[in-house]
């Protein structure tokens, strides 16, 4: 089983990952320094990348979230998450359901779904996620599908839904204020932590906001 206290400590700062942001910049180098500056867990979502690519940047990542001791989970593809032995899957509501992913995984394994209503996220609890990702909370340019959750609906879903949950969407330095009020279990990013030049320095500044 999924040690819950663990999971939440895991949550904090979350960093999404999404090369179009580098601009050609090393992507190891850029997710190894956000993880010795403080990043606690890491997804791979790379939806442009083919799938051995993919599998490539996953079984790289491993290696990299074990030295580091941070949790690595994998955007939608559960066949690449069991072969890298990732912590854990995240899916999206078009992709393979919570109920079928826990069949192949098992039950030590993190499942994270997206949710942006209060029947996803009951669904979501109901078939054994353990934490959702509740978003977009602003609007974001790294998905264009993504659709903005209101502060209304945030606050049902947290009274209704009792699962640890990241916030994500559009999410930045100047705006995060507005979401403290509502105790997130962390923040998911991507150009949040990505699209800084200087990735230390950034992971030590969304520690001071959070």
């Amino acid at each position: 089983m999924v040690d819950e206290n663990k999971l939440k400590k895991a949550l904090k700062l979350y960093l999404v990952t999404d090369s179009d942001i580098l601009k050609g910049r090393d992507f190891y180098k850029v997710i190894e320094d956000s993880m010795k500056a403080g990043v606690t867990m890491v997804q791979l979502r790379e939806k442009d990348a083919d799938g051995k690519e993919f599998l490539e940047k996953a079984m790289k990542l491993r290696e990299l979230t074990r030295k580091y001791n941070v949790s690595f989970i994998i955007n939608d593809r559960v066949d690449i998450a069991m072969l890298c032995d990732a912590d854990g899957i995240h899916v999206g509501q078009s992709d393979i359901d919570a109920v079928s992913v826990r069949k192949l995984i098992g039950e030590d394994k993190i499942i994270g779904v997206s949710a942006r209503s209060v029947e996803e996220a009951k669904k979501a609890k109901e078939d054994g996620a353990n934490y959702l990702g509740i978003g977009a909370m602003f609007s974001t340019s790294t998905k264009l599908d993504a659709k903005d959750v209101s502060f209304d609906t945030l606050n049902n879903i947290i009274n209704e839904v009792d699962l640890p949950f990241v916030l994500i969407g559009g999410i930045n330095l100047d705006n995060v204020c507005q979401l403290k009020q509502f105790n997130p279990d962390g923040y998911a990013l991507v150009s949040g932590i990505l699209g800084a030049q200087d990735i230390k320095s950034r992971v030590k500044s969304w520690y001071e906001k959070i």
